[in-house]
C-alpha cells in the first residue's frame, strides 16, 4: 500500500518535531515536509502533494484558516487535520467552514494522533470530536436550509455522516450497499447546497437537522 504523505504546518518547531517523531515511526505514514506558517504550507503542499496536512490555526502571516481554504483549491486536494491547543475556539468553527476534515488537540496521545491522520486520510471520513460538535449547536432562531426536504433515509445517512462515519461504515450500520450510500450522500450535498461532507456536517449541526 502507498504510504499516507503528511505535511506538518506549525510555527512551533518543537510541535513539528514531536509530530514527526510520532508519525514517522508508523508503518504506512511518511512525513514529507514541514512549514512554519500558512504561506510555507501552501508552497510545500504544491511541491510535495501531501495526502494530509496537519495544520495549526494560529500562525503568523497566512494563518491556518486561510491556508486551509487555499490548500483545498490545489489540484492535488489534500485533507486538512487541524491540530490546535484550543478546544473551545472560534477558530475551530472557521476551520470547519473552510473545509477542514478533522480536529485534534495538541495534547492528544501518540496513538490518537496516528489514528486521526489515518481517519482523515480516508477520502470519505471526518473527525469531529464531541467538543467540536458541541460548538456547532443550533443558533437561536436559526432557520433550516432552504431547498428540498431530506427523505427519512437521507436524514439517517446525514446523521451518521455528521458523526464522522465513512461511506463503508454507514453502509454497514444501515445494512445497505456502499454505492447506495454514495448516492444518498450526493443527494444530501445537492439538497443542502454543501460543497463537501464537512460543510454538510456543519449545516446539519447548525440548522438542527442533527443534534450534537
Amino acid at each position: 500500500m502507498t504510504s499516507i504523505r503528511v505535511l506538518l504546518a506549525d510555527d512551533e518547531p518543537l510541535v513539528r518535531q514531536g509530530l514527526r517523531m510520532i508519525l514517522d515511526s508508523e508503518d504506512g505514514i511518511e512525513v514529507v515536509g514541514e512549514a512554519a506558517d500558512g504561506a510555507e504550507a501552501l508552497a510545500a503542499a504544491r511541491r510535495e502533494e501531501p495526502d494530509v496536512i496537519c495544520m495549526d490555526v494560529r500562525m503568523p502571516g497566512v494563518d491556518g484558516i486561510r491556508a486551509t481554504e487555499l490548500a483545498l483549491r490545489l489540484p492535488h486536494r489534500p485533507r486538512v487535520l487541524v491540530v490546535t491547543t484550543f478546544e473551545h475556539d472560534q477558530y475551530v468553527q472557521e476551520a470547519l467552514a473552510a473545509g477542514a476534515a478533522g480536529f485534534l488537540l495538541k495534547r492528544a496521545r501518540a496513538e490518537e494522533i496516528v489514528q486521526a491522520v489515518r481517519t482523515v486520510a480516508s477520502s470519505d471520513s471526518l473527525l469531529l470530536p464531541e467538543h467540536v460538535r458541541a460548538l456547532l449547536r443550533p443558533r437561536p432562531q436559526r432557520a433550516r436550509p432552504d431547498g428540498p426536504e431530506l427523505t427519512a433515509r437521507e436524514s439517517e445517512v446525514l446523521a451518521l455522516l455528521a458523526e464522522g462515519l465513512s461511506n463503508a461504515e454507514i453502509a454497514d450500520r444501515l445494512q445497505l450497499g456502499v454505492e447506495t450510500i454514495r448516492t444518498h450522500v450526493a443527494a444530501i450535498l445537492r439538497k443542502l447546497g454543501a460543497r463537501d461532507r464537512t460543510q454538510a456536517a456543519v449545516i446539519a449541526y447548525r440548522s438542527g437537522l442533527v443534534e450534537p
